[in-house]
């Protein structure tokens, strides 16, 4: 009798602990005026946690966002510049963070406004078109700088229960980000000389915020369905209720 008492003592000693980790370091009550500055600390500990990577998430450690391609398109007619940017890759994204989080729990609804103070991209590109009265058709290598990135992120999900334990379906996320200043040029042009490849980034950096908004729109679209994924996997994995308590 006294092994099954001290078998029974010993499994509600573990259980709480070790049957899952709480990734988000604790709980927020939904009755704490303060829940979002809880939510704030929640999510960031989380975030901490997939930056180290996190095996039982299925997350490995990374310090690269790639995206596949985008494009942009200044000017009309069969003229008109045109310019896709194929396997870019951004580091820095790592170093983001969350400075603020508002939540409405009754309808299960988040938004997180994130900081970065500095990612840099590589990609190749090649372009067509007539651009600074010259036609810039070819390619070559981009870069680019950005500094001061905010980001807002919202999403919203749906509970749902499994195995007596309340999960979240993302049903809907939206972002927006703006950028401070960015530094961005092109390299190793094709079928170029020295004196074109000075005038393009001379121009690329003089209008590198209306390029930016060029690109803006299916960027947006890209970070927002590998975001939803992502997040969908996330939440499928960890309970509602290690977040979210009464």
């Amino acid at each position: 009798m006294k092994y099954q008492v001290l078998l029974i003592c010993l499994v509600a000693y573990i259980a709480p602990s070790s049957s899952k980790t709480n990734f988000f370091g604790g709980r927020c009550s939904q009755q704490d005026p303060e829940v979002d500055d809880c939510l704030l600390r929640s999510f960031n500990s989380l975030v901490d946690h997939l930056k180290r990577g996190t095996p039982e998430l299925g997350i490995e450690r990374t310090e690269t966002l790639v995206i596949d391609e985008l494009s942009i398109a200044l000017g009309s007619g069969p003229d008109g510049y045109r310019a896709t940017f194929k396997d870019i890759h951004a580091t820095g994204v790592e170093n983001m963070t969350i400075t603020n989080v508002r939540s409405d729990l009754e309808t299960h609804q988040f938004q997180l406004t994130m900081y970065g103070p500095h990612i840099s991209t590589t990609a190749r590109y090649r372009s067509s078109g007539i651009l600074l009265l010259v036609r810039a058709s070819g390619g070559g290598d981009y870069w680019g700088e950005y500094e001061g990135v905010k980001a807002k992120v919202y999403f919203r999900g749906e509970p749902y229960t499994k195995k007596g334990k309340t999960y979240l379906k993302l049903k809907q996320l939206k972002l927006d980000f703006s950028v401070k200043s960015i530094r961005m040029g092109v390299e190793n042009l094709e079928n170029s000389n020295a004196v074109l490849e000075a005038a393009l980034n001379l121009f690329i950096n003089t209008n590198a915020q209306e390029l930016m908004k060029e690109m803006k729109p299916q960027l947006k679209q890209d970070l927002a369905e590998k975001m939803s994924r992502f997040l969908d996997r996330i939440l499928a994995k960890i309970p509602y209720n290690d977040l979210v308590v009464d």
